[in-house]
């Protein structure tokens, strides 16, 4: 098992040296959360809260994803990064596709690129981009993404994009692993057919196993036996040793893990220090036991 430090929506100030402090203690990755835009009016509905909400957002200090990648990657030596997740579609793949290869390149392939549709059709006004068949678009965006981070020659015609043969250097000296996020039965098809595998958003336990299942139902079904399909999960399973094993059993290879709820109105006032104290007793109790 892998474990992953997740801390959003926080003073853009303390994620590096929270990055170093999770490196130090033993977990294999944080997650980089992404967002772009805070629109002044909108009835659009946050999925993966109860409410559906979105104020949360608020005034929250958001550093463009990949940016903040760059800048932890300096900051740290073998810590990995998993934007959770980027937003693809409103974006353009060439793009993405030349800011994830020079990422991966300096940090040596430390980049574990989760990718996802965003919820918000705000984003794809904002972008220029047309809400309407999101999917198609970003499956032709993974596509490009895998095509010109091979540091090769590529070209791509499809119904949203038209790319005339071309390469980007440096390309990734190892393939970038592309995690797609999202709960629908579309986004774990996804997964399966084009990523190298599967980010959970959260949610209680019933409804994790619900998506477990149907992810290796699906995998079977594409005959996917690859053992390097990544599954990362939020579960209070995490938080002990023996939901880690029926964890590991269930098919999970990465816990992403936090010390606080996030989707909170206003700033975020837990001290540094704290954050720091919490992940290192996790990385104690935890990951210096797991496999031990």
């Amino acid at each position: 098992m892998r474990f992953t430090y997740a801390e959003a929506m926080t003073q853009a100030t303390y994620y590096a040296p929270l990055a170093q402090a999770a490196e130090q203690a033993g977990y294999t990755s944080m997650t980089v959360a992404d967002s772009l835009i805070y629109p002044k009016d909108s009835d659009s509905k946050y999925p993966y809260t109860d409410t559906g909400d979105r104020e949360f957002l608020e005034g929250k200090e958001f550093i463009e994803t990949m940016v903040l990648c760059a800048h932890l990657f300096a900051h740290t030596t073998t810590l990995r990064l998993t934007p959770f997740v980027l937003k693809l579609p409103i974006r353009p793949p060439v793009l993405v596709a030349k800011q994830a290869s020079s990422l991966a390149y300096l940090s040596g392939n430390r980049l574990g690129l989760g990718v996802g549709i965003s919820p918000w059709p705000e984003d794809f006004d904002a972008m220029g981009v047309p809400w309407e068949r999101r999917g198609k678009r970003m499956d032709e965006c993974m596509d490009i993404l895998r095509g010109l981070t091979t540091g090769e020659h590529f070209e791509y015609h499809g119904e949203f994009y038209d790319v005339d043969a071309l390469k980007q250097c440096p390309g990734a000296s190892e393939r970038i692993p592309l995690l797609v996020g999202g709960h629908v039965d579309a986004a774990l098809r996804r997964a399966v057919r084009k990523g190298d595998g599967w980010m959970h958003a959260g949610g209680d336990g019933e409804e994790l196993d619900r998506l477990l299942k149907r992810l290796a139902e699906i995998r079977q079904e594409e005959g996917d036996t690859r053992d390097d399909f990544e599954v990362h999960v939020i579960s209070y399973d995490a938080y002990d040793l023996d939901g880690i094993k029926r964890l590991e059993d269930k098919g999970v290879t990465d816990c992403i893990v936090g010390f606080r709820v996030p989707y909170i109105k206003g700033p975020d006032t837990e001290p540094l220090d704290k954050k720091i104290e919490h992940l290192e007793r996790y990385a104690e109790q935890i990951i210096a036991k797991v496999g031990s």
